[in-house]
């Protein structure tokens, strides 16, 4: 389970040759979610208030990327590091 990105104490993964839909795992304080890449609603899972408008502000500026590291674990290769939220 790669992890694609840190911030604030979230930790961004992406599992390689995962289900669909295209989506990526948030861990948070022992908080999970697993997070759509195309409308970025969370479809499992929960995070705390503060940590999810953090999480998907990242994700609004790293929609290509994310789909980009989505074809590249499907494909069972290595996903790209993906800036941290400054």
């Amino acid at each position: 389970m790669p992890t694609i990105s840190t911030f604030y104490g979230l930790v961004i993964l992406m599992f390689w040759d995962d289900h669909n839909p295209p989506h990526f795992h948030a861990r948070y304080a022992g908080d999970q979610a697993l997070v759509s890449i195309s409308d970025l609603q969370i479809i499992q899972g929960q995070l705390p208030r503060r940590a999810e408008r953090l999480l998907l502000e990242w994700a609004q500026g790293h929609q290509a990327e994310l789909m980009e590291n989505w074809e590249l674990c499907k494909n069972l290769k290595a996903p790209k590091a993906i800036a941290p939220l400054l």
